[in-house]
């Protein structure tokens, strides 16, 4: 079955802090929800990379991950009974098919959530063109191929190096591709979305028409529904049948995070002791930020989060479901022209200037005609807009 795409679960778990901080929750909570992330330092040696941007900017500028791992956060493999409710497999491959660059600004203004699709054609560095999903999973494969070959012979140890070398990777290829240092890092897996959807009650999404896909597991009826736990995977993993493609599915992740945030800020989602525990649960068996990513400080940047004050984009596009060499299907893009967007769109005129990098050439299919920038979701803007506006809209932005 094909790996599982998993969108804003990252945004709602890290939000989650945020949340707690500015509905009075107290410094206490902040704390046992710091103890239990796993932590990495995968931005240490990333410090030397040449021409990376600028470090002050003005903001705290994070890399949100979902990764399809069907490992726990300590790396412990997910049994099977587990991988059956996230209706998936074990596999040994690796792919990071969401992948969001978050900026908070330090003094409290719009928040911004940039997609990257995950057909994106990028050079990774000592491996080529791919796409940038495989950027952590082929250079982790390649780092343990080498270990193994210089001798190494424990699986863990391996297994580890490779899941830094992968995240490093990945920084890099975003980094130069945006133009955005990259200040934070944090992942979620599959199994951390399951748990997530499921502690808050689910999540209202609208469709608009029904839909069937038997790779996916999406079997959704038109209309307004709550989902959670395994459909809310198959609702923002579906992808064929969907206008767009890949793009179409970013369209379904941006309302599922919208949606996702709404409930959080509803009354009682976090005042629950029953809900906050399974929070903190997921939290441990899922999350993985860099070692310097203090909750309680980002707390305190991102109140403003709590309130609603994020936009969603995507970055723009020259061609989706083009092929490249190998007859792939991949989303194309104009480094110079993603750079601009992002800058524009994160309120910086003059980006930093990045090292050229060698784009691919696709052949056969023509650009599409697709929204270059996909910026917002369905007719209406896809905003964590609060309670507020939430109840004045009716119902939740519906989708195909």
């Amino acid at each position: 079955m094909r790996a599982a795409v998993i969108a804003g679960r990252v945004l709602v778990a890290l939000l989650s802090a945020a949340v707690l901080a500015a509905a009075g929750y107290g410094w206490s909570t902040l704390q046992r929800v710091q103890e239990s992330v796993n932590t990495t330092d995968v931005l240490t040696a990333l410090s030397d990379v040449p021409n990376a941007p600028p470090v002050a900017d003005g903001a705290t500028d994070i890399l949100l991950v979902g990764s399809d791992s069907r490992t726990d956060a300590q790396g412990v493999q997910l049994p099977d009974h587990v991988l059956r409710k996230l209706r998936t497999e074990a596999t040994d491959t690796l792919n990071t098919d969401t992948i969001i660059v978050m900026r908070v600004p330090h003094d409290g203004s719009k928040a911004h959530a940039v997609s990257i699709p995950r057909d994106t054609y990028v050079p990774i560095p000592g491996i080529g063109e791919e796409k940038i999903n495989s950027a952590y999973g082929l250079t982790k494969f390649f780092t343990m191929e080498r270990l193994a070959a210089a001798g190494t012979s424990d699986l863990a140890e391996r297994a580890k190096a490779g899941d830094q070398a992968g995240r490093r990777a990945l920084v890099q290829v975003v980094q130069e591709l945006t133009g955005v240092r990259v200040d934070h890092y944090a992942e979620i897996n599959l199994y951390g979305f399951y748990l997530l959807t499921e502690v808050i009650g689910g999540v209202e999404v609208c469709l608009k028409q029904g839909t069937s896909d038997p790779d996916s597991g999406a079997d959704f009826r038109a209309g307004v529904q709550t989902i959670a736990g395994g459909d809310a995977l198959a609702f923002v993993r579906q992808r064929k049948g969907i206008p767009g493609g890949d793009l179409g599915r970013i369209t379904r992740q941006q309302v599922f995070m919208s949606a996702a945030m709404s409930k959080l800020l509803s009354a009682g989602t976090l005042a629950d002791p029953t809900r906050l525990s399974g929070l903190l649960d997921a939290v441990n068996k899922s999350i993985v930020v860099d070692d310097n990513l203090d909750l309680a400080t980002f707390a305190g940047q991102a109140r403003g989060l709590a309130g609603g004050n994020v936009e969603f984009a995507t970055i723009p596009v020259t061609g989706v479901g083009e092929r490249n060499e190998r007859g792939q299907s991949v989303v194309t893009v104009d480094p110079a022209q993603v750079k601009a967007f992002v800058a524009e769109l994160l309120g910086d005129k003059t980006p930093a200037p990045v090292a050229p990098t060698t784009t691919a050439t696709p052949t056969t299919a023509p650009p599409t005609s697709a929204s270059p920038t996909q910026r917002f979701a369905a007719d209406r803007p896809v905003s964590l807009d609060g309670p507020r506006r939430r109840a004045a809209q009716a119902g939740p932005v519906c989708v195909d």
